[in-house]
């Protein structure tokens, strides 16, 4: 392998890393610094990167000066790739990966299909708007009705997801179908304080982690990805709110 083309290869392995942890909730400041330590673990210590949440810029300056773009079309939230991707990082840095094997394991990350199953995701928002409920000082008396609204809205969420891709109509679907079925439920005596059901019910539907790496970006000195995250969160936030206010509006 040539020097020019060990070059390139060392960028898809840094591109694919940056791609695979920005798609799935990983903090600016953290993607760049794993880019760079893979670079610079396989001698490259002129590298660059620039990076927005809808794309990436990487750079090396030697020995031949090569810029490569790549767009990041879809975001959510996994963990476990991001952790995976740390773990083949940590690897790579202890020289135990060459490039070839690099690459190769971080497709077969990308590839993988780690989403749990929707049913399963449903019955853990229900459970979760339960204890929200029970968090925010409401009784057990509501606790069945919080559940029932919370999994009806994450529910009804995934499913617009998936027929109508635009992210916020799905939460302000989701915060409606929540803003309805509190009210029915309390209208016909299931529940009791129908504030704290709406409240503890748009808890999975509350874009937690955006909002805490938006402030971590922002911190770090990355105002662009910060200020875009803020704005994504705010935007999704006001969706859920839209969502009860227009149900509540009826009540």
């Amino acid at each position: 392998m040539d020097e020019l083309q060990r070059e390139h290869e060392i960028m898809k392995v840094c591109l694919l890393a940056g791609k695979i942890m920005l798609q799935n909730g990983a903090e600016t400041y953290r993607v760049e610094d794993t880019m760079t330590r893979i670079a610079a673990s396989y001698g490259v210590d002129n590298s660059d990167s620039y990076m927005t949440p809808t794309g990436i810029l990487f750079s090396v300056e030697e020995p031949q000066h090569i810029t490569r773009l790549i767009r990041i079309s879809e975001r959510t939230t996994n963990l476990y790739k991001i952790d995976m991707v740390n773990t083949i990082s940590r690897s790579i840095s202890l020289g135990e990966l060459t490039i070839s094997e690099a690459l190769r394991s971080l497709r077969e990350v990308e590839q993988e299909k780690t989403d749990y199953p929707t049913w399963l995701l449903i019955l853990m928002a229900a459970i979760a708007s339960g204890c929200f409920l029970i968090m925010f000082k409401g009784t057990w008396y509501d606790f069945i009705p919080a559940a029932i609204a919370g999994g009806l809205g994450f529910s009804g969420s995934i499913f617009l997801q998936r027929v109508i891709p635009v992210r916020f109509f799905a939460e302000f679907s989701g915060a409606l179908m929540i803003g309805f079925s509190a009210v029915w439920m309390v209208k016909n005596g299931f529940g009791q304080q129908i504030d704290v059901i709406i409240i503890s019910s748009v808890m999975p539907l509350v874009p937690g982690l955006l909002i805490t790496n938006a402030i971590r970006d922002l911190m770090a000195g990355h105002l662009i990805s910060g200020l875009s995250k803020g704005a994504e969160a705010f935007i999704t936030s006001f969706a859920i709110g839209a969502g009860v206010a227009f149900m509540l509006s009826f009540y």
